[in-house]
């Protein structure tokens, strides 16, 4: 809303909306050096032991000899968007409850595809940042239906993938995701209740519902972000697509019969 190419002064357009002119002058700091360091740590951490917390933490770290508190760990836990996997107490008592609908997949076992998709969020450590990324799984199939990649948690790199995937390859009759705050809100209840597509979401602090797209997390990481590092953002895009095309058009997957997710899904989609 305040534009330097305007021939208003900054003051001058700052009062007319309402802003102090040093939120306008303000630019936020990044995370240090040393804390984009322990968040790379902790991620790598957390994809083989998900259900350590905040404490356990502290502890891997203090075995490589780095001694952090455990208030720096939760902060940066919760800016990367992990949360230990456990049993919690009071589940009747979740934020946003209106918007938590009930887990659909205990007795369906996927025969076709756009049957079930599962939809989740991960964090992707960058040289000087972060960014996350957000994609889409077909279950029977496993193939990756659509992704995308944002700076921060908003719903609407969510709904941005969503839409894009139902556009090229239609709707599922049923997608899963967490209780995340992504997906328990107004306007992802609302696209998929307007597309007449029924809502799963796991269990809270359970770790097997949503298996499949973690394991797709698995695979990005290992066989990608962390061996080739990309630099920025852009770099980052072109691999994914890159890796994507890689894993579901010639990467032969053992939980499918060690067949292609393409071969599985494009002829009936």
């Amino acid at each position: 809303m305040v534009n330097r190419e305007e021939p208003l002064s900054i003051r001058r357009q700052c009062n007319l909306v309402s802003v102090s002119r040093g939120s306008f002058y303000y630019k936020p700091r990044g995370e240090s050096e040393y804390n984009l360091k322990l968040m790379r740590l902790m991620d790598e951490h957390y994809l083989e032991h998900p259900s350590e917390g905040v404490e356990r933490m502290c502890d891997f770290l203090l075995t490589l000899g780095i001694v952090v508190n455990h208030k720096r760990v939760r902060r940066l836990l919760r800016l990367m968007g992990l949360m230990a996997i456990y049993p919690k107490k009071n589940l009747s008592r979740l934020g946003q409850a209106k918007y938590i609908r009930p887990y659909l997949l205990r007795d369906i076992k996927p025969i076709r595809p756009n049957q079930v998709w599962e939809i989740d969020i991960t964090y992707i450590p960058m040289p000087r940042g972060f960014l996350y990324l957000t994609a889409i799984i077909d279950v029977y199939s496993r193939y990756v239906v659509g992704w995308g990649i944002s700076n921060t948690l908003d719903v609407s790199c969510v709904l941005s993938v969503m839409r894009e995937a139902i556009d090229r390859w239609g709707k599922p009759e049923i997608i899963n995701s967490d209780q995340g705050s992504q997906f328990t809100c107004h306007e992802w209840i609302e696209l998929l209740e307007s597309e007449k597509i029924r809502i799963s979401m796991d269990g809270k602090g359970r770790a097997i519902d949503n298996i499949f797209i973690e394991r797709l997390w698995r695979s990005v990481k290992y066989d990608y972000v962390y061996i080739k590092l990309p630099s920025d953002g852009l770099e980052l895009y072109q691999g994914l697509k890159e890796y994507f095309d890689y894993y579901n058009n010639r990467l032969c997957h053992q939980g499918i019969g060690r067949k292609t997710p393409a071969s599985l899904y494009r002829p009936a989609a």
